[in-house]
């Protein structure tokens, strides 16, 4: 079969012009056109007046050589790629431990999946609850300021990743079309299938809790097993014959020790104690960059208008979304992260005495406010030392002043665009509504951050709202803050995926700094299970 991409067709089109377009572009009838199907879907909004909806296509005609002969020098044609996805292994070696995954995020979801397909009967861990039990435990922050700190946002089945918008697309390369893999598994699990052809697909979290049930229940199904409210304190290692660490099992807080020789570690960003704990016990972790800053608010339809202009509203085009930088005269970069078009902005605290917020949003995308993070690059020389875990130092001290400046109960602080570029604190909210919960009191955000962010953001704004015309409304709302855009640290690890100087241990996904986002989350977790496998069958062999 052939793949033509770029073809382009206006937003209104009849159900029959992608056939004949497909036809045209390669030069045949209609007659000749055997087959075709939807690959991806997207539209180009760059002319308002004419925006255009674009296809890739997947194509069998009668004769595919004369066809690819004639279009040789077409940069749009060439043969449809092989995208399924085939296991490394089929069996785990006789004798081999069970492999264990800690945290029940998209990394240690399909760790684990990919573990169970290959017969290897993993154990799954996560501190949290089940994903329906934690899903009270988060509304109860949201609607009586009460934080449970082990059942959270950030904490229990599912991940951080369950309460936002379930993007479903990165920016990482995939030769091996893994992503598609996590596609599949998502609409096996209950996502709309139109996520196996949109370009920018989400699902909505109300969405990703019954689907992670059903991928609960396939990898039970399979053999894997998950233990809940199991949080791993610390790691028994030994001496190998070259002087290495190596794993021999994990320390459980209920005093319990599990015996394990290869272990993943998919722990997500915000498992600090854990972090604390790799490092008191000497794996290898450095300090890596990340971003901080707040979330910004705007109505939907100022968004939808800025974006589509006359084409606001029409169904196809759903809610708009944006992606906006802007490289500052300080050397620092402002952008905006994790848009949430017709979402909510969301208490997201897992420590006591901090405040973080996040973004979420559902299927439908029908809320009234717009939101993103609106952020600023940190590097490891901006940290307050040297050490390793003194990004989640920098991370708890902003979190701190927030829950302060939003009063302690966890409200959080907010401040009216026209004032932050003003300098002076907002004593009340406009027209904007505040969509956090449990709520938001006005104040003066420029304390909660360092000065060479806030010089960025109020450089950065005013850009932003040349690109997107009321960006920078006065009426448009900060909320703070917003820093866990992802793990301050990477817990490295080498060509085999193991940690540097730990054999049998695992870092991935967003937590380790492979990963930001459940789809690249969820991809790194596919590479990591097939390396534990590869690893798996290694010893073995040397065994026998």
């Amino acid at each position: 079969m052939l793949r033509i991409s770029e073809l382009k067709l206006p937003l209104d089109h009849a159900p029959d012009a992608l056939p004949t377009a497909i036809s045209q572009r390669l030069g045949v009838t209609e007659a000749d056109l055997l087959s075709w199907s939807v690959w991806k879907r997207a539209h180009d909004a760059r002319r308002k007046s004419a925006i255009l909806k674009v296809y890739i296509v997947d194509v069998e005609v009668r004769d595919e050589a004369a066809v690819r002969q004639r279009l040789a020098g077409d940069p749009h044609l060439r043969p449809r790629p092989d995208t399924a996805y085939r296991l490394v292994a089929t069996s785990p070696p006789p004798g081999r431990l069970r492999p264990v995954v800690i945290g029940a995020g998209p990394c240690g979801l399909f760790a684990g999946l990919i573990l169970a397909e290959m017969g290897f009967r993993p154990i799954i861990l996560d501190r949290g609850k089940v994903v329906r039990e934690r899903t009270k435990d988060t509304w109860a922050l949201w609607r009586r300021s009460e934080l449970n700190p082990e059942s959270n946002v950030q904490y229990g089945e599912g991940g951080a990743g369950t309460f936002s918008d379930g993007k479903l697309y990165s920016q990482i390369k995939d030769p091996r079309f893994l992503g598609r893999k996590v596609l599949t598994e998502f609409v096996a699990a209950g996502a709309p299938p139109e996520i196996l052809t949109e370009a920018h697909p989400h699902i909505g979290t109300f969405r990703l809790v019954t689907m992670v049930e059903a991928m609960r229940a396939k990898i039970e199904a399979l053999g894997g097993e998950y233990r809940f409210q199991q949080r791993v304190t610390d790691l028994e290692l030994d001496r190998g014959p070259d002087g290495g660490h190596r794993l021999r099992g994990v320390h459980l807080h209920t005093g319990e020790f599990l015996e394990a020789d290869q272990v993943v570690l998919a722990i997500g960003h915000s498992s600090r104690d854990t972090f604390q704990a790799l490092y008191d016990r000497g794996v290898h972790i450095e300090a890596k960059p990340f971003s901080i800053g707040f979330r910004i608010e705007h109505p939907q339809s100022w968004i939808d208008q800025a974006m589509f202009g006359p084409c606001a509203g029409h169904p196809d085009l759903g809610a708009a979304a944006y992606s906006l930088s802007h490289p500052c005269a300080n050397g620092r970069t402002a952008y905006s992260f994790c848009m949430c078009p017709g979402g909510t902005v969301v208490a997201a605290a897992s420590e006591p005495g901090r405040l973080v917020t996040n973004g979420m949003s559902q299927y439908s995308r029908n809320e009234r406010n717009a939101n993103a993070g609106f952020v600023v690059g940190v590097s490891p020389a901006d940290y307050p030392s040297d050490h390793p875990l003194a990004g989640i130092e920098l991370q708890r001290e902003l979190e701190g002043r927030a829950f302060i400046a939003g009063g302690g109960d966890y409200f959080a602080p907010g401040q009216r665009v026209g004032d932050f570029l003003a300098g002076q604190a907002s004593t009340a909210l406009g027209i904007v509504e505040p969509s956090y919960k449990p709520g938001v009191r006005p104040t003066d955000l420029a304390p909660l951050m360092p000065d060479y962010v806030i010089e960025a953001m109020r450089e950065a704004l005013p850009v932003f709202g040349r690109k997107i015309p009321r960006y920078d409304d006065p009426e448009a709302l900060l909320t703070g803050v917003e820093t866990r855009t992802s793990s301050p640290i990477r817990i490295t690890r080498d060509a085999t995926f193991q940690s540097l100087n730990v054999r049998g241990l695992f870092p991935a996904g967003e937590g380790a700094g492979y990963a930001g986002g459940i789809f690249s989350a969820a991809v790194d977790g596919i590479k990591v299970a097939e390396a534990v496998a590869r690893a798996m069958a290694d010893a073995g062999a040397a065994a026998a």
